[in-house]
């Protein structure tokens, strides 16, 4: 379901450039869009490095700043990715200095609706994995999500909930 949302502004671009911040150990986006993208760059701490023809992964924690040049990316991706941050602002200047000029950013980030509700699957039920529900640092509306991008030049193009009002969608462009 998320691949729907990011493929669309993948298409924008041809020969696009994309970084997959927090691809997963499976690298699932990546390999999805490889046949849309020219390049793509993912990480996360849990892949291993590895390389292909178009797609390129890195070990790395999101703790720190990015290992790119500035505008090396025409996409940048966070699936899933910016509840778990301790520094949702510092990374979002790291994606914007990565991000080439007409670049866009795609975040899907749970709403605050979610959070009794995936609390409940993971601490009454254990349908999900509690460890990851734990690690969550923050739910989103759409107003902190507008906030993160107030001091950038970053600009909120789209936002939209989606899953029941579960999940958030931002299109952000720089």
């Amino acid at each position: 379901m998320r691949l729907r949302k990011v493929l669309p502004t993948i298409r924008l671009y041809n020969e696009c450039t994309l970084l997959d911040i927090g691809c997963g150990w499976e690298c699932r986006l990546l390999k999805a869009v490889e046949p849309h993208i020219k390049s793509g760059v993912g990480i996360d701490f849990k892949v291993p490095p590895s390389e292909t023809d178009k797609i390129k992964t890195h070990n790395l924690r999101l703790d720190s700043n990015l290992p790119f040049p500035d505008e090396s990316f025409d996409v940048v991706t966070m699936v899933a990715v910016l509840e778990h941050l301790a520094k949702p602002a510092q990374m979002i200047g790291e994606i914007e200095r990565v991000l080439k000029k007409g670049g866009r950013l795609v975040i899907t980030v749970p709403s605050k609706a979610a959070k009794p509700v995936l609390e409940f699957l993971a601490y009454r039920l254990k349908i999900i994995n509690a460890d990851e529900i734990r690690d969550y640092k923050q739910y989103y509306g759409k107003k902190e999500l507008a906030d993160l991008f107030k001091n950038t030049k970053l600009v909120v193009e789209r936002h939209r909930y989606f899953q029941f009002g579960f999940n958030n969608l931002l299109v952000a462009k720089k």
